[in-house]
């Protein structure tokens, strides 16, 4: 097991800068996940972790070891592809065998340390077939026993659940939480999908066009975004343009600043997430943390709008509001026996939390 410390790293291809400079701690024992969209530099990171990548500027060190130039299969790591990688000629039992047999390690152990890691995954019973004979999720749990099998110092995982399907990504998202959880061992995952992220990770590094735009624990990301991308990007979230003003009791001592802003001809008192926005600003505002009320209510924290588009999700209903400038907001609303009905052309009042996040533009 091993603390990863990636100091400044730069990684260049060609005139084409991907990684600017980027730092970041992972401890030992930690799950961590690289967040973002396609092009941002997450898959770019984790091969400069694997060897596969060499910086042009910048330190990686396992613990207090600098690997920075050290070859991938001097590394120590574990690495489970997108596309699983395993060997189509070989049986599961063999495909998992290979890394102890490239280490020379005997073939008792090898064979009890196999056979420990099929059962782990729940593939015992197909010791002997291959990889075409298979499910994708039963590939993937191949992957996985042949990465964590030779024990290594850290796991590395580049989006290994996007082949398969919604249910099948649910299952392996717990086996893959139970194993290395079993194992202690410090894992750096990488995807795309906010909702894996959320599901797994002790921190959350989201990355924006090669550096980190903010890192975190899900919680944290989720309910104090420092900008829009951020917000957008982890759940849903309305991102409005909004005027900015300090409010009268601009900050309290240890808080947040305080920002006055207006939607729709009316004042509302938010938080300035980041730097205080100046003049203009964004309003971000959760879906599910909006309310609807019935027209007729008078609400002071209230804004008019007619309904568009009513979704009906069972454990909630999602709609889709016009405003009075003819922008459009949307609102969840959870399922329970408070829960308003409201139908497509009814007018509504949107309700705005007080201390909603207001971030620069």
């Amino acid at each position: 097991m091993a603390a990863i410390t990636i100091d400044g790293i730069v990684m260049k291809f060609g005139a084409h800068t991907v990684l600017q400079g980027l730092s970041l701690q992972v401890p030992d024992g930690a799950f961590y996940t690289l967040l973002g969209p396609s092009g941002c530099g997450k898959t770019t990171l984790l091969r400069c972790i694997a060897g596969f990548n060499q910086p042009a500027a910048g330190r990686i060190l396992f613990d207090d070891d600098d690997v920075t130039r050290v070859s991938a299969h001097h590394r120590d790591i574990g690495m489970v592809f997108q596309d699983y990688a395993l060997f189509p000629d070989k049986s599961a039992f063999d495909n998992i065998a290979y890394g102890l047999r490239a280490r020379k390690v005997s073939r008792v152990e090898t064979a009890s340390r196999v056979n420990e890691a099929l059962e782990k995954v729940g593939l015992l019973s197909l010791a002997a077939r291959y990889p075409a004979q298979m499910s994708g999720g039963q590939r993937q749990r191949v992957a996985l026993a042949r990465a964590l099998v030779i024990r290594p110092r850290l796991l590395l995982m580049d989006e290994p659940l996007s082949n398969l399907d919604a249910k099948m990504r649910l299952q392996m998202r717990d086996v893959i939480l139970d194993l290395v959880r079993d194992s202690h061992i410090t894992t750096v995952f990488v995807t795309h999908d906010q909702e894996e992220a959320l599901a797994m990770s002790d921190r959350i590094a989201i990355m924006d066009r090669g550096d980190i735009a903010q890192l975190g624990t899900p919680e944290e990301l989720y309910a104090t975004p420092v900008n829009a991308y951020v917000a957008d990007f982890i759940g849903s979230a309305n991102v409005i343009r909004v005027p900015v003003q300090p409010a009268a009791d601009a900050t309290a001592a240890g808080a947040a600043p305080c920002v006055r802003y207006t939607l729709c001809g009316q004042s509302f008192d938010g938080v300035a997430a980041g730097a205080r926005p100046v003049g203009e600003g964004l309003l971000v505002a959760r879906p599910e943390d909006l309310s609807l009320v019935p027209s007729a209510t008078a609400a002071s924290d209230a804004i008019d709008g007619v309904v568009v588009r009513r979704q009906y999700l069972g454990f909630k209903t999602a709609y889709r509001i016009r405003l009075r400038d003819a922008s459009e907001i949307r609102v969840d609303q959870h399922a329970g026996g408070a829960a308003h009905e409201f139908r497509a052309g009814e007018t509504v009042q949107v309700r705005i939390p007080a201390g909603s996040r207001v971030v620069a533009a």
